[in-house]
């Protein structure tokens, strides 16, 4: 049972289609906010809160150029308003040459 206002662990975020779907949906909307070109690769962590509704924290590895990078994304939902924003995008740092296979 989720703690209100407690920030735990995604179960399973791994291999979730829900958190894959929003790991995408923070790379597209931080592209059109910033005029990048972020490619989404694959979701590495995910953890999330619930608010009035819940905030997703997750932690994805993304290709900007010719690398790949790891951001931090933090989205917000309420799925009875049919609600999904963007709260937060930030770079966290290159992948490892030795995991970027």
């Amino acid at each position: 049972m989720a703690t209100v206002g407690g920030i735990t662990e995604s179960k399973g975020s791994e291999n979730s289609l829900e958190i894959d779907s929003l790991a995408r949906f923070a790379v597209d909307e931080h592209n059109k906010k910033e005029n990048a070109l972020v490619q989404f690769g694959k979701v590495v962590n995910s953890k999330e809160q619930v608010v009035a509704g819940t905030m997703y924290y997750i932690t994805l590895e993304a290709t900007d150029g010719d690398t790949k990078k790891v951001y931090e994304a933090k989205v917000w939902v309420k799925p009875w308003m049919n609600f999904k924003e963007l709260q937060d995008f930030t770079l966290i740092g290159d992948v490892p040459a030795d995991q970027s296979a």
